[in-house]
C-alpha cells in the first residue's frame, strides 16, 4: 500500500458497502433514519475503512490496465503460469473508532510498520507476525480510525491433509 492515500467517503460507497456485506441497516443508507438515531447522520459499517484499498494505485489485488493480474480467487487468472504462494496470509484485523465516519468525509490514511514477532509451529515451522498500522484522518486533521492489521508468513507450506 502507498504510504499516504486519499479515501473520499462519499454515501454511496458506504450503501454499497453495506449491501455487499449484506447488510441492510437503514443507518448506512437512509439519510432520514439515520437522522432519528443518537448519532444523527449516515454511518459506514464498522469493516468499511478496508475500502481505501480502492484508492490505493498500489493495491496489489486490484487489476491494472494492460497487466497479467492475480486475482483473488481459488485460480488465477491472466496469469500462463500457476502463482507462487507467499506463505503469508491475513491473520487479524482491529479496527478502533474515535468517531464514526460519514458521508463528505475526505481521509488521509497513512499506513506505518507496527510490531512484529515470531512463533513456532509443528505443521509451518517459524511463522512471523507483523503488524501495520493505518491512521485516517479527516479533512481537518481529526483522527477518525485507527486499524491495525496483522499477517503472518511461514517459514515453510503446510501440506494439505
Amino acid at each position: 500500500m502507498a504510504d499516504e492515500v486519499k479515501f473520499p467517503v462519499e454515501a454511496t460507497h458506504i450503501m454499497m458497502f453495506a449491501r455487499s456485506v449484506a447488510d441492510d441497516n437503514p443507518i448506512y443508507y437512509d439519510e432520514e433514519y439515520a437522522k432519528t438515531t443518537e448519532v444523527g447522520h449516515i454511518i459506514a459499517p464498522p469493516t468499511f475503512p478496508r475500502a481505501v484499498a480502492q484508492f490505493d494505485p498500489d493495491y496489489f489485488l486490484r487489476p491494472k490496465v494492460g497487466q497479467k493480474w492475480f486475482g483473488s480467487g481459488k485460480n488465477a487468472t491472466g496469469l500462463t503460469e500457476p502463482a507462487k504462494s507467499s506463505g503469508g496470509l491475513h491473520a487479524e484485523q482491529h479496527f478502533e473508532y474515535h468517531r464514526q465516519p460519514k458521508p463528505g468525509d475526505v481521509y488521509t490514511v497513512t499506513t506505518k510498520p507496527g510490531k512484529t514477532w515470531e512463533k513456532t509451529s509443528a505443521r509451518a515451522g517459524k511463522l512471523t507476525f507483523t503488524e501495520t498500522i493505518q491512521e485516517y484522518r479527516d479533512q481537518n486533521g481529526e483522527l477518525v480510525v485507527t486499524s491495525r492489521g496483522v499477517g503472518v508468513k511461514t517459514e515453510r507450506p503446510v501440506e494439505q491433509k
